[in-house]
């Protein structure tokens, strides 16, 4: 489950969603991963022409960037959107020649005035020009509550968005916040075409959902979607960037699961897989003709609680005691997790900042060892008894529960077994239920409709702020999808982002991680990296190669990549 910064922070679900100016030295760099030699790319000489065959086990959801919050939909989006500001291989804002802005913002002193020069040159593929006009209604579309963009925590601290002339916006905040930066690196979308849809109705417009319809301004046209078989785009000829691709077509392959879409790339039917299962690693690995990536990527699983009661039987949550959830989260093995699943690919995490990072909080969260006797002790002490059947009952209500995951994810599938097993363990019950991921992400996540999920977050920025996620300003259709509210870290993610010195801040981080892995919305389980795999024909400078570190780093600077 991932969130996407195309309009919004993070990426959710993952399939597998966060940014001051540019990120801190403290900040983990690529150098400081340890990451497989990927063989040698010989060629050197781009040609143009031919295909690349991405795939994927998860179909997307939308192309529209308003609401796209899917590591799948934002694949589509990379390919045939131009952002307005694009990173570095160390995660600086830059404008990139293929970027929509000019040059980087200017920034006034006091950090709340951003001004925003656009490339000129810039076109949609129906030969109009990007204007200021569309990065206003961008941004002005994206903070209105009415239309239920997921992307809205990144543009509500706006206070106004203003023409300066056709290619010159300033945009002013109503406070500080740091993150802002980051939230400049979106996807626009078109004022002629989408001005005049009332805002309730923008979701269920063609755009985003019919090729025909999606007038777009990137690399490449989107020109074919056949549901749950495959997504084609075509270069577009009319491309308004000096910098052009070389690639003439990329078709966007969906399998049933990881392990078939691992055994295509194999074959040679496909070009890339993007997260190969730890389980598949070593056939990848022992091809000659194959290139793997590995590194730990942006990237944490969690174990989420939905809080809301009429998910549950009797209307009441199961999960609104602080003791029960702890309890959970000694019961779990997240070691062996990370030993047994992710073949020590992983690092355990106690809050939602990566290990490492400069906001890691370090000793400061509370650790959850694997301690079966503490968690029955927690469940005693917050009212669970023991029933005929063995499960735990509180006030006439089984601790039964069903796990979400989405279905083809190899490693989820073995983690809520081991969920299953470690709570019954404890006398709780749990029910994994797999599901598609489209279907999923429309019909449970986004609407906040279940009991618990299993799923993971991509950070696309290296910024610790994850309001959007944890806030009570933003219940669904906003990010928080388990109706979490804790009063004093709605205060704390304000107090966060509402300074710009990287030491105060650092100590609000802090307090966060203690609050959080107190209170325990999720129990965190770890971070992790999903290897790529890329066949022989796909070729790249050095400057130009895939960069595990970043959200869809396994797409960096695509544009210049070729196939022989």
């Amino acid at each position: 489950m991932l969130i996407v910064v195309l309009i919004g922070s993070l990426l959710s679900a993952c399939s597998s969603s966060n940014s001051t100016t540019n990120p801190p030295k403290e900040q983990p760099k690529p150098s400081d991963t340890k990451t497989e030699p990927v063989k040698e790319n010989t060629v050197q000489t781009p040609k143009d022409g031919g295909a690349i065959t991405l795939g994927t086990f998860t179909d997307i959801v939308t192309a529209n960037p308003l609401f796209a919050s899917d590591t799948s939909s934002g694949d589509a989006i990379n390919l045939i959107f131009a952002n307005l500001y694009d990173v570095d291989r160390k995660a600086n804002v830059v404008a990139e020649p293929w970027s929509l802005a000019a040059e980087l913002p200017q920034i006034s002193e006091d950090s709340k005035t951003y001004t925003i020069k656009l490339k000129p040159e810039a076109k949609w593929s129906d030969g109009q020009p990007v204007t200021a006009d569309d990065l206003i209604f961008s941004i002005n579309t994206t903070r209105n509550p009415d239309v239920g963009s997921p992307g809205i925590s990144s543009f509500d601290k706006v206070d106004t968005v203003t023409k300066v002339d056709a290619n010159t916006v300033q945009i002013k905040l109503k406070q500080v916040y740091a993150p802002f930066l980051y939230s400049l690196r979106l996807s626009l979308i078109p004022n002629h075409i989408l001005k005049d849809v009332p805002a309730k109705e923008l979701k269920k417009h063609p755009f985003g959902a019919d090729p025909t319809k999606t007038v777009t301004n990137g690399p490449w046209k989107w020109t074919e979607w056949k549901q749950k078989q495959y997504l084609s785009f075509d270069i577009d000829p009319s491309y308004w960037g000096a910098k052009k691709p070389h690639i003439a077509k990329v078709v966007y392959k969906i399998y049933a699961d990881q392990n078939t879409e691992v055994q295509a790339l194999i074959k040679g039917d496909i070009d890339s897989v993007s997260a190969i299962p730890v389980t598949q690693l070593a056939a990848v690995q022992s091809k000659e003709n194959l290139n793997v990536v590995l590194a730990p990527g942006p990237l944490y699983e969690y174990l989420g609680f939905n809080f809301k009661g009429e998910n549950f039987p009797g209307n009441v949550s199961l999960f609104t005691g602080e003791k029960t959830r702890q309890a959970i989260a000694y019961a779990l093995n997240r070691q062996g997790m990370v030993d047994n699943i992710l073949k020590g690919t992983g690092k355990l995490m106690n809050s939602p900042f990566l290990p490492g990072s400069w906001a890691d909080p370090g000793e400061a969260a509370v650790n959850y060892s694997y301690d079966g006797a503490q968690a029955k002790k927690l469940l005693e002490e917050d009212g669970w008894k023991v029933g005929d059947d063995g499960v735990l009952t509180k006030d006439g209500n089984r601790f039964s529960f069903e796990l979400q995951y989405n279905t083809g994810n190899n490693r989820r599938e073995q983690v809520a077994a081991v969920i299953q097993q470690n709570l019954k363990d404890v006398g709780i019950e749990v029910k994994p239920r797999g599901i598609d991921f489209a279907a999923w992400q429309e019909q449970n996540i986004n609407p906040g409709k279940y009991q618990a999920i299993l799923a993971a977050w991509s950070l696309t920025d290296p910024d610790p702020n994850s309001e959007s996620i944890f806030s009570s300003k933003y219940f669904p259709p906003g990010q928080n999808a388990g109706w979490y509210k804790n009063d004093k870290l709605d205060q704390l993610w304000v107090k966060g982002y509402s300074v710009v010195d990287q030491n105060e801040r650092k100590k609000v981080y802090q307090e966060i991680g203690k609050e959080i892995s107190t209170n325990l919305p999720y129990v965190f389980l770890y971070q992790y990296g999903t290897p790529q795999g890329l066949g022989p024909k796909v070729k790249y400078a050095e400057e130009d190669k895939p960069e595990p570190s970043l959200a869809y780093g396994y797409m960096f600077r695509i544009i210049n990549w070729w196939v022989e």
